[in-house]
Order: C-alpha cells, then sequence, then structure tokens
C-alpha cells in the first residue's frame, strides 16, 4: 500500500493505492463528479484507492483538481515501479473503450518518460461542479507525476459524461494490461 499526503495553503490531501487491490474504494474530494470518475477508475483498475481532500473549492475547482493529480500520480508511479522490480510488466498497455455512443482509445507506456497526448474537446463548461476543462488537465497532470506516457484519443461522442467516463475508464484498463505481468527485459535499455 502506497501512502501520500500533500499540505498546501490551498489543499489538505491524503491518498492511499493498492494497484493489486480487491477494489476497496473510499473518495471524497469535495467535487462530486471528480469522485465518480476516480471511483470508476480504481473498480475497473481493480485498485484499493482512498483520497480524501479538502480544498479551496469556495474559490474553483483548479487547485484541489491538480493537487488530488499530483498525489495519486507520485502514488501511482511508487506503485508501479515498485511492481515491475518483484515480477516485471508488460510496460505497454492499450483499450479501445466503448461507452453508449462514445468511443475512446488510450494507450499507455510505464515508461519513467513521461508525456501527454489528448483530443478532448467537451461540448458543456461543466459535469456537475467539474469544469470540463480540468479533466484534460488532471489527466496532464496525473500522467507527469506518475512518469508515464498517457496518450487518449476519442473517436466520437454525443454525450460529455459519457466521454469523460469512457477517457477513465479506458484509461484503467490500460493501465491494468500494462501492469500485467510479463518475464524478460522489457527496455532495450535494460532499465525503465
Amino acid at each position: 500500500m502506497i501512502k501520500i499526503s500533500r499540505k498546501t495553503k490551498e489543499t489538505d490531501i491524503t491518498c492511499s493505492l493498492n494497484i493489486i487491490g480487491q477494489q476497496n474504494i473510499n473518495i471524497d474530494t469535495g467535487i462530486g463528479f471528480l469522485d465518480h470518475m476516480l471511483i470508476a477508475l480504481a473498480s475497473h483498475a481493480r485498485w484499493d484507492l482512498a483520497i480524501t481532500c479538502k480544498g479551496d473549492i469556495n474559490i474553483d475547482d483548479h487547485h484541489s483538481i491538480e493537487d488530488i493529480a499530483i498525489v495519486l500520480g507520485q502514488a501511482f508511479a511508487q506503485a508501479w515501479r515498485e511492481r515491475s522490480n518483484q515480477v516485471g510488466i508488460k510496460r505497454f498497455g492499450q483499450q479501445l473503450l466503448p461507452m453508449d455512443e462514445a468511443l475512446v482509445l488510450c494507450a499507455i507506456d510505464l515508461s519513467g518518460r513521461p508525456y501527454f497526448v489528448s483530443e478532448l474537446k467537451f461540448t458543456r463548461e461543466f459535469l456537475g461542479t467539474l469544469s470540463t476543462e480540468m479533466i484534460e488537465h488532471f489527466l496532464y497532470t496525473f500522467a507527469l507525476n506518475a512518469q508515464i506516457t498517457l496518450h487518449l484519443k476519442p473517436f466520437y461522442f454525443n454525450n460529455n459524461h459519457h466521454l469523460a467516463e469512457a477517457c477513465f475508464k479506458a484509461i484503467a484498463y490500460a493501465l491494468a494490461d500494462a501492469l500485467s505481468i510479463r518475464s524478460g527485459e522489457n527496455s532495450t535499455k535494460g532499465m525503465l
């Protein structure tokens, strides 16, 4: 179990993560739609995940979302590196995920080289109290702190809720794929 805390003048966050878990999930960020997305991520990735955040959401959602992504990314970076050292991992993962009318492709490399590419173009400003512009920022910040390469490509959608949820679920399955056990070298460099 990886545990990370972060306390600033804007947020107070605790996170515990077990990437080989039993789907024990307890999320309370103060932002309902973000809770919904993190529950989807942890559930479909089969993680144990607990996150609490007390943030200045009276100002807006930016600080909480960004800092949660930092903390979760740092926890995931530790977790995937530990797993890679213990059992060996596939490293690359991908998922083409439909959610009703939405279709999203996710590709991931657990490489230690952080990079993020996406083509998310939401047509609503908010989903609940979550600013849709912050979804991409959350994923970018998570990828950088997790030290992974993350690509997301939506092919089409009509419903913004479905697009967001398809992204988080596709990430969950792509991460599970990348974390699957694979013996032998997973880099021509000899290390990730």
